[in-house]
């Protein structure tokens, strides 16, 4: 399917899983859809709500319940709050045609204000940083209740399917150097985790999940979070970064508010490659068309990364 057409395909899904809440739905938007699909709610007496529905996601019921769980408790950092149903349940499951699945959506209160997108600031980012710290202050220590779990993030891809080792578009020397790699990341990943504890994480706080309003920061989509370090949270907020000068101002955003992590510079590049052989993986499985047209150009560039840092 086109992109167009599998947003459409997702119309009677998103009747089905509005229908099993007591709002009275005026319209619906879709306003998002890459890894999962997020649409822009409205009801008759103009209040308004984004529901995301899992398309590609393998989060499962424990998973969805460790996010809900996180996300309410959240007091110090602006972020959308999901929405009971008429059962009482923040996760609600709609029928989708074409896939022949029973997808899992949770419904999200709105944030007004624009994601900061492809040119933050550098007050934005300082402004992501210090966010990002607090929600870390916040969850360390976060116990989560019986029958929820989340990823455990020491994992090289964060608990995905494996798709790197049998990509048919990869050389077996390709494949000979990601696996070097793999071995330089567990081992970074181990050797960190002995500095510090591990605690719940958004592991995605990048600009297109970060909205600026009235000069303040808010962050949404915790799709991703898991159980892992605050060195990779910071690492996935960088990878999306252009310049040396917004990296400092994300890390000086973060040291306003509680000291860094302890880790150094080729740590925090082979986290920087981990991110990206993360994303690689999901290339190869994803049904998005936009983004699988990304994978030849993508694969060839993570490939020279790789090689650069074995060096």
């Amino acid at each position: 399917m086109t992109l167009a057409q599998q947003v459409e395909s997702l119309s009677a899904c998103v009747a089905e899983i509005m229908g099993q809440y007591t709002l009275h739905v005026a319209s619906t938007e879709s306003i998002n859809h890459e890894f999962n699909s997020t649409f822009k709610i409205t009801t008759k007496n103009g209040e308004r709500f984004a529901l995301r529905i899992n398309v590609n996601s393998t989060r499962t019921l424990e998973n969805l319940k460790s996010e809900i769980f996180w996300v309410n408790s959240i007091s110090n950092v602006n972020v959308p709050k999901p929405v009971a149903n008429e059962a009482g349940e923040y996760v609600t499951f709609g029928n989708h045609d074409a896939s022949g699945r029973s997808l899992p959506a949770v419904l999200y209160t709105w944030l007004e204000g624009e994601e900061l997108g492809d040119e933050p600031t550098i007050p934005q980012l300082r402004a992501t940083g210090a966010a990002m710290a607090r929600l870390h202050q916040q969850s360390a220590g976060l116990e989560l209740p019986s029958g929820a779990s989340l990823p455990d993030l020491s994992d090289f891809l964060w608990g995905s399917l494996d798709f790197l080792t049998g990509a048919q578009s990869l050389t077996d020397d390709e494949k000979w150097l990601i696996g070097k790699a793999r071995e330089l990341i567990e081992e970074t990943v181990s050797q960190l985790g002995g500095q510090e504890s591990v605690q719940v994480i958004h592991a995605d706080i990048h600009p297109w999940n970060v909205m600026w309003h009235n000069d303040e920061v808010a962050v949404f989509d915790f799709d991703d979070s898991g159980i892992g370090l605050r060195v990779q949270d910071l690492a996935t907020s960088l990878y999306y970064l252009d310049t040396p000068e917004q990296d400092e101002a994300l890390l000086d955003g973060y040291r306003s508010v509680t000291p860094l992590p302890d880790y150094t510079e080729r740590q925090m590049k082979l986290l920087l490659l981990q991110r990206r052989l993360i994303l690689l993986n999901y290339l190869y499985e994803t049904s998005n068309p936009e983004h699988r047209d990304m994978l030849p150009k993508y694969q060839v560039e993570t490939i020279r990364r790789v090689s650069e840092l074995l060096q």
